[in-house]
């Protein structure tokens, strides 16, 4: 909609946000030409981020399962496609959907398995599955090389960071379009009324089951598809994507950036990710810096920095109905 003021029509809300939203892929997509070689690999580890972040904060911002077995089914991903590719000499492009197609499997697995859980039993279920893949990658040495590592061939053509740079790009704007229809459509409602009050979602004829375990299946097709790009990027699948510290800094990018925000955590990817590289010099000391940037936030601003940002928004906009909701 647009807003008329005098004889002037200025841009609505809605339409602010799609052209900063297209000013600022416009921006990311000219990096290559103006970054070394250095900055572009960063650039594309925040794109990898953001693809996880952005997926995660669908499973545990809008339907509430806090699962820690994000990153590994970005190593099934990966794997399942670097293995059919080395292998089994399967091209990196159908290698690619068949480790998505195998993310989506174990996601129903687990989910299958679990999905009734809540709370902190959820959690440590998946937790133990995270575990149990990496385990099971770091011991079958013959099929995975353990912790050297799988060398897998480039996706496509010649190795190159830029074409890279680009597939995932194209890669998390798909992502992020996919959850944003999502979000907007009657699966999203669906979420949200299931992790607002499951026992009313549940009285209105929502099959609960059928939800949670529909956002488990798509959010691992997303980190699987995640974790083979971030595979084929690098030339070289280890045992640190299905990782708890991979784990631990996606959730630190949701929860920093806001959880349950559709912008939130992309931006934590942007703002960690760099932070990483300033800091990685420190070497373990890190993973204290994380957690004590995500300790700062959740204290002083537990909706996130995008959450408190928004909130502040409509604060501006009508403080009655602000203060009356946070009262």
């Amino acid at each position: 909609m647009y807003i008329q003021q005098g004889n002037r029509q200025w841009l609505g809300w809605d339409q602010k946000r799609w052209l900063w939203a297209l000013v600022s892929v416009v921006v990311y997509g000219f990096l290559p030409f103006i970054l070394d070689q250095y900055w572009l690999h960063v650039s594309i580890m925040i794109l990898f981020y953001v693809m996880m972040a952005s997926s995660w904060n669908l499973l545990a911002g809008y339907t509430g399962q806090i699962s820690l077995a994000h990153a590994a089914f970005a190593g099934v991903g990966a794997y399942t496609s670097g293995i059919l590719s080395v292998k089994y000499g399967v091209p990196p492009l159908i290698g690619l959907p068949l480790g998505v197609l195998a993310s989506a499997l174990f996601g129903l697995g687990l989910g299958l398995l679990c999905i009734r859980m809540g709370g902190i039993y959820l959690t440590l279920t998946t937790l133990a599955f995270s575990e149990i893949i990496r385990l099971v990658i770091n011991n079958e040495y013959e099929i995975t090389r353990g912790t050297m590592g799988l060398k897998v061939p480039v996706l496509f053509g010649t190795y190159s960071k830029v074409s890279s740079f680009y597939v995932m790009m194209a890669a998390a704007l798909l992502v992020v379009f996919v959850i944003r229809k999502i979000l907007h459509s009657d699966l999203g409602m669906s979420f949200r009324a299931v992790q607002n009050d499951e026992t009313a979602a549940a009285s209105v004829g929502l099959s609960v089951f059928r939800i949670r375990i529909a956002a488990f299946v798509i959010t691992a097709a997303m980190a699987g598809m995640a974790g083979s790009l971030y595979g084929h990027y690098l030339l070289l699948i280890t045992p640190h994507i299905p990782s708890l510290d991979m784990m631990f800094l996606v959730l630190a990018m949701a929860v920093i950036g806001g959880l349950g925000t559709f912008v939130g955590p992309i931006v934590g990817a942007v703002f960690l990710e760099t932070l990483a590289e300033q800091i990685r010099v420190w070497g373990e000391f890190h993973v204290l810096i994380y957690g004590v940037i995500a300790l700062g936030v959740v204290r002083f601003t537990p909706l996130g920095v995008v959450g408190s940002l928004h909130q502040r928004f409509l604060a501006a906009q009508n403080p009655r109905i602000v203060k009356e909701t946070v009262s």
